[in-house]
C-alpha cells in the first residue's frame, strides 16, 4: 500500500470514531429529561451558548497551537476531551457540572482543526484532492450512522437517550486509541519546516545557482504571463515551488531533514497568506457569504432540537436521528453534485446565486418558526440543510482555487472564526439576559430573517455591479463609434465642399 494511502486510511477512521455520537442528535431529550431534569428554558440560556463562548476564544488559539505542536498532540488531546466530556454527561448531574462540560465541547469543536489540516502536513500536494475526499468521507460516515443508529435503538426501544451515550463514550475511546497509531510529522506549515522550505519563503527572488526555483513573493516573470493573484498564476507559482515541507521520503538525505522553528518565518508567511488571498474579489465574495451563512447554519443546527421539542412536546414523535441521518445523506449527495457543476457559472452569476441560495435558506428557517407539525420542521431542517452543504461546497471549491494550497487551513480557518464570531452575537442578540431573551419559536423567526437579510445584501450587491458593468459598457460604446465614423464625415464634408 503506498504512503499517502496508509497515512489517508489511518486518519479517517480517527475521524470516522470520532464522528460517531449517536447521543447527538437527542441530547436535548435527554438533557431535559428525567436523568437530569433541567429545564429547555435553562438549556436555552444558561447551557447551549456556553459552547458557543468556548469555541469562538479558543480558535485561533487551538489553530496556532496545532501548527506549533505539530498536529498528532491535538488529535490525542482532541479525542482525550471527547472521553472526558460524556464522562460527565454519564455520570454527572449538576447544572454547574454542564455548563463545564460545554467549555470543554467548544474546546473539542475547536480542535477538530487539527484533524482536517494534519493530512495536509503528512502528504504531498498532489494527493490533497484525493484525501480531501477520503477525510470528509470518513466525517459523513460518522455522523450518518450516528443518525441511523440512534434512529433505530430509540424507535425499537432497545436503548432510552441516555444509554446512547454509552455509545458515544466508547467510540471517543477507540478515537483515543486510534490516535497513537497516528505517524508523526516533522514540518508544519508555518512555525516549522525544514531549511529548504525557510529558504522558500524568503522575500523575493530566485536564489543564485538554484536549480529548484525557489520562490517567495509572486514574481514579474509570473505576472507577465497571469494576473496577480489569479488562479493561473497561483498554480504558475505553485509549480515552481519547493515542497520540501511535505516530503517525507526515507531516501533523503539528513541535510534536507533538518527541521527548526521559526516564529519569524510564521509571521512571514501568515501575513503573505493573508494577503494574497483576500486582495482577490472572489475570495472575498465567497468567504464573506461562507462565515455568514456558516454563523447562521450552526445556530439552527444547535437551537433546532428546542425547537423540536416546543412544537412536539408530548415526545409522541421522536425522528431526530433520521434527520440527521437524512440530512447527512442528502449533504454527501448535494456535495458530490457540487463537484460536478460548472465553477465558471458559479463565478459569472455569484451575486445572484447567492441572493437566491439566501433568501431559500431564509424562507424555510421563518416557516420553521410557524410550523405546528413536526414532520413540517423536520422536512424543512433537512431542505435547509442540504441546500447549505450544497452551497458551501461551492463557496470552499472556488475560493480554494484562488489560494495558495499551504493558506487552504488559514483561510477557512479565518473563515470558521468569522461565523463562530457571528454566531456568538446572534446568541448575545436572541438568547441572553442582555439580548431579547427569545423562546425557540422566535428565535428561529430572528434566524429566517437574518438569511432574508444576507439575501437583500447580496442583491443589492448584484444589482449595483450590473449597472457598473452596464455604464461601463455603455461609456465604451461611444468612442469607437465616433473613431469609426469621424473619417466617414470628414470625407463627406470633403465632397460637399469640392461639389459647391
Amino acid at each position: 500500500m503506498q504512503h499517502w494511502l496508509k497515512v489517508s486510511l489511518l486518519l479517517c477512521v480517527f475521524g470516522f470514531f470520532r464522528e460517531l455520537r449517536p447521543s447527538e442528535p437527542f441530547v436535548t431529550e435527554f438533557l431535559s429529561g428525567e436523568w437530569r431534569d433541567i429545564e429547555p428554558e435553562q438549556l436555552n440560556r444558561d447551557v447551549y451558548p456556553i459552547g458557543t463562548y468556548s469555541h469562538l476564544a479558543l480558535l485561533v488559539f487551538m489553530f496556532l497551537l496545532t501548527d506549533i505542536l505539530r498536529y498528532k498532540s491535538i488529535i490525542i488531546f482532541s479525542a482525550c476531551l471527547g472521553i472526558v466530556i460524556w464522562s460527565l454527561l454519564l455520570w454527572t448531574a449538576s447544572l454547574g457540572a454542564l455548563q463545564v462540560v460545554q467549555v470543554l465541547y467548544g474546546t473539542y469543536m475547536a480542535s477538530e482543526v487539527a484533524y482536517y489540516t494534519y493530512i495536509y502536513a503528512k502528504i504531498s500536494r498532489e494527493k490533497y484532492q484525493q484525501v480531501t475526499g477520503n477525510t470528509r468521507a470518513a466525517v459523513l460516515l460518522g455522523r450518518f450512522l450516528s443518525g441511523v443508529i440512534s434512529q433505530a435503538l430509540v424507535s425499537s426501544g432497545a436503548m432510552n437517550v441516555r444509554d446512547l451515550n454509552y455509545i458515544t463514550f466508547g467510540a471517543q475511546t477507540c478515537s483515543l486509541l486510534w490516535s497513537f497509531v497516528l505517524p508523526p510529522v516533522k514540518t508544519s506549515v508555518y512555525f516549522y519546516a525544514s531549511d529548504e522550505g525557510q529558504k522558500s519563503d524568503q522575500p523575493a527572488e530566485r536564489m543564485d545557482g538554484s536549480s529548484e526555483g525557489t520562490w517567495s513573493a509572486p514574481r514579474s516573470d509570473v505576472q507577465a504571463d497571469s494576473p496577480e493573484g489569479s488562479p493561473e498564476a497561483i498554480r504558475q507559482r505553485a509549480d515552481t515551488e519547493v515542497v520540501s515541507t511535505k516530503n517525507t521520503d526515507a531516501s533523503e538525505s539528513p541535510a534536507e531533514q533538518v527541521v527548526s522553528f521559526s516564529a519569524k518565518r510564521a509571521v512571514r508567511l501568515l501575513w503573505r497568506h493573508l494577503i494574497a488571498a483576500y486582495r482577490q474579489v472572489p475570495v472575498v465574495q465567497w468567504s464573506l457569504w461562507w462565515a455568514l451563512a456558516m454563523a447562521g447554519f450552526i445556530q439552527v443546527q444547535v437551537y433546532v432540537q428546542l425547537l423540536w421539542h416546543e412544537i412536539d412536546q408530548e415526545q409522541g414523535t421522536l425522528f431526530n436521528g433520521g434527520a440527521e441521518a437524512l440530512l447527512t445523506l442528502l449533504g454527501a449527495a448535494s456535495a458530490m453534485v457540487a463537484g460536478y457543476v460548472a465553477n465558471r457559472i458559479f463565478e459569472q452569476w455569484a451575486l445572484w446565486i447567492l441572493t437566491l441560495c439566501s433568501g431559500l435558506q431564509g424562507g424555510l428557517v421563518l416557516y420553521s418558526g410557524f410550523a405546528t407539525n413536526i414532520w413540517v420542521a423536520y422536512v424543512l431542517y433537512i431542505l435547509f440543510g442540504a441546500l447549505y452543504l450544497f452551497m458551501i461546497t461551492m463557496a470552499s471549491a472556488i475560493v480554494a482555487k484562488y489560494l495558495e494550497e499551504d493558506s487552504f487551513g488559514l483561510i477557512f480557518g479565518i473563515n470558521t472564526f468569522v461565523a463562530i464570531g457571528v454566531q456568538a452575537l446572534l446568541t448575545l442578540a436572541t438568547i441572553s439576559e442582555r439580548g431579547l431573551m427569545l423562546d425557540p419559536r422566535e428565535q428561529f423567526k430572528v434566524y429566517g430573517g437574518y438569511f432574508l437579510v444576507l439575501s437583500v445584501i447580496y442583491l443589492i450587491a448584484a444589482i449595483a455591479t450590473g449597472i457598473g458593468r452596464a455604464l461601463s459598457s455603455a461609456a465604451n460604446v461611444p468612442e469607437p463609434a465616433r473613431q469609426t465614423s469621424s473619417p466617414a464625415a470628414e470625407r463627406h464634408d470633403d465632397e460637399a465642399q469640392t461639389a459647391a
